[in-house]
This record gives structure tokens, C-alpha cells and sequence, in this order.
């Protein structure tokens, strides 16, 4: 993933393994996490450019930072997640669950929780 290029906060996930640590299906309306040192507080707006794997389409998000996590370790990168809203948040939501339909009930590791 490529969290942060020219001031625009974008993010590629290239595969499904990523986009299952990254994406929080158990947030109201979806959650994305974003590997970032950006500093940013919670409840704080913010604008993402975001892919899906096997996507070239540039999906344009807003959320709510809903979770920081300030240091890396072996399992987590350092980085934020957001509540998605809007239409286009809506459909990176449906989108991902498509992709990984049959993949989320099973214990993999997420960047969050």
C-alpha cells in the first residue's frame, strides 16, 4: 500500500490479504484502516483515494478517524482508520465484501483489532 503521495492520502490495496487486515466490516457502514505516520485526531475528516484489489479505479472516500494506532509492531503497522460515508463509501463497502465474501467469518489478523 502506498498511504500517502503529493499531499493526497492515497491507498492501493494490491490483494485480498491486505484488503482482510484493512477492512473493519464491524464498523457502521464499513472501516478502512490506513497505514500512515500522518499525524491525525479522532473524529477528524478525512479525504482517501482508495483501490480494491484486482482495481485501477481510484475510489474517492471520506470517514470519521475512528482508530489510531501510533506505533508499529510485528503484526500492526502504524497508521489510522475511518468510518466510511457517503455513496462512495457505501459501495467501497459492498465492493469489499464482495471480494471477500466467504473470507471474513475466519480468524485472520487485522491491522485494528
Amino acid at each position: 500500500m502506498n498511504p500517502r503521495t503529493g499531499g493526497i492520502i492515497q491507498v492501493n490495496i494490491s490483494d485480498r490479504k491486505i484488503l482482510q487486515s484493512s477492512y473493519m466490516p464491524f464498523v457502521n457502514g464499513g472501516g478502512l484502516f490506513i497505514p500512515s505516520n500522518l499525524a491525525v485526531k479522532m473524529g477528524q475528516e478525512i479525504f482517501v483515494l482508495a483501490t480494491l484489489p484486482e482495481q485501477s479505479q481510484k475510489i474517492p472516500l471520506t470517514g470519521k478517524v475512528i482508530w489510531i494506532s501510533y506505533k508499529q509492531n510485528v503484526d500492526k503497522p502504524q497508521g489510522f482508520a475511518i468510518q466510511l460515508t457517503g455513496e462512495k463509501g457505501a459501495f467501497y463497502k459492498m465492493e469489499a465484501e464482495k471480494l471477500l465474501a466467504g473470507s471474513m467469518s475466519l480468524n485472520h489478523p487485522s491491522f485494528t483489532m
